[in-house]
């Protein structure tokens, strides 16, 4: 391995790249296509209970944040080799509300990987009916530092 850390060859999210397939670009807040079919690895799967819901039935938007942040810590977390931190969240979109019993699964896809940062694309569909089709309920982009046992930001290692 190399002392230094270099750019993968990932989507770069911060850039329109006519280069990029649309695959590997993350939609946007204003994208109207939602894809068919979940994206990316299954990195966490649950239940809405109802300690998880407001009045109406319906399932806290921070519950699902929640939910969407462990996801991608699993992924960064494995791909950083060590511990990470969240430092940001961009592009939160809510399409459609999730109900108690509903059984959510959260697909990450590694979007970008600097020095010492890790970007994850999130999309939490709904899967609790076998019979139906998956419905995406939410999707966001987080970014993870790397760091240390002292909690200093660290090189994301290289892999080649």
């Amino acid at each position: 391995m190399s002392a230094t850390n270099s750019e993968l060859p990932v989507a770069d999210v911060s850039t329109a790249d006519a280069s990029v397939t649309p695959a590997t670009q993350p939609p946007t807040a204003n994208s109207n296509e939602i894809a068919a079919l979940p994206q990316g690895e299954l990195t966490l799967q649950t239940v809405a209970m109802p300690a998880d819901t407001n009045w109406s039935g319906d399932v806290f938007g921070g519950w699902l944040l929640s939910q969407m942040d462990l996801a991608g810590a699993v992924m960064a977390r494995r791909r950083a080799m060590g511990r990470v931190v969240t430092i940001a969240l961009d592009n939160m979109v809510f399409h459609v509300a999730v109900k108690v019993g509903h059984v959510i699964a959260c697909h990450c896809r590694l979007q970008k990987i600097g020095r010492t940062s890790l970007q994850i694309f999130v999309e939490v569909w709904e899967v609790h009916d076998s019979l139906k089709p998956p419905v995406k309920v939410t999707e966001g982009l987080f970014t993870y530092v790397a760091i240390d046992e002292f909690g200093n930001k660290r090189l994301v290692p290289v892999i080649e």
